[in-house]
């Protein structure tokens, strides 16, 4: 009698057990959006994302050139409009150095290879090129100082650097650049022992964009 009691009990818990409702399992509707809209959400995000991606990816070239022209950073040298107001006694030797990327067939050379001046004073060098090949080609100079922390304080009011030179073939042309050694760098006692500023540049080849073809209206065969 006993054990059938046990039994009935047993059996009822189970019952119990098997109607609870699964409250782990079950989901409120309110807390879940339709897949749909989700994927939409995700992909709406992503979007956004890579466009700042790419627009703080623009913006950091102007911001950069800024920086460098600000700071000297990496040698980049200043530009400047007028002459500084005063020239000191104190000199600069200034070297020239000039190179040709491998595959622009030019010589370019320095008129000098270097020259002592007074900090403050304006001064114009000139450049040759030859264009060695029997086609016509461009080029285009960059450049830089060594040692960089001289950038900041190298000037330059015209310069030939970064406008597109053509040349025809076997055209020679003369550049120049006018500078000055700024005289605030004599207040910087980091360059107390600067004795000497090299101004690099490197030609580089520009490519031409491809001449187009005019192509005429096709004509039917017999007319003209």
């Amino acid at each position: 009698m006993i054990a059938d009691t046990a039994i009935d009990i047993d059996a009822e818990i189970a019952r119990g057990i098997d109607q609870e409702p699964d409250t782990m399992s079950a989901r409120n509707p309110r807390d879940t959006k339709p897949p749909r809209r989700r994927d939409l959400a995700v992909a709406a995000a992503c979007g956004v994302f890579a466009a700042t991606m790419v627009a703080a990816a623009y913006a950091a070239v102007p911001f950069y050139n800024w920086f460098c022209r600000a700071t000297g950073f990496q040698g980049t040298t200043q530009v400047a409009r007028l002459a500084p107001a005063n020239v000191l006694e104190r000199k600069v030797r200034i070297r020239f150095d000039a190179n040709v990327a491998g595959n622009l067939p030019w010589r370019f050379a320095p008129d000098q290879t270097s020259i002592e001046v007074k900090i403050g004073e304006v001064v114009t060098v000139g450049y040759t090129v030859v264009n060695e090949s029997a086609r016509e080609t461009v080029g285009e100079a960059s450049y830089n100082v060594t040692p960089p922390t001289a950038g900041a304080y190298f000037s330059k009011i015209n310069c030939f650097c970064f406008t597109a030179q053509r040349l025809k073939p076997g055209e020679k042309r003369d550049m120049t650049v006018v500078f000055f050694v700024d005289p605030a760098l004599v207040k910087d006692h980091d360059q107390d022992d600067l004795d000497s500023i090299t101004l690099s540049y490197t030609m580089y080849v520009v490519r031409q964009s491809e001449p187009r073809v005019e192509v005429g209206p096709t004509l039917a065969p017999g007319r003209s």
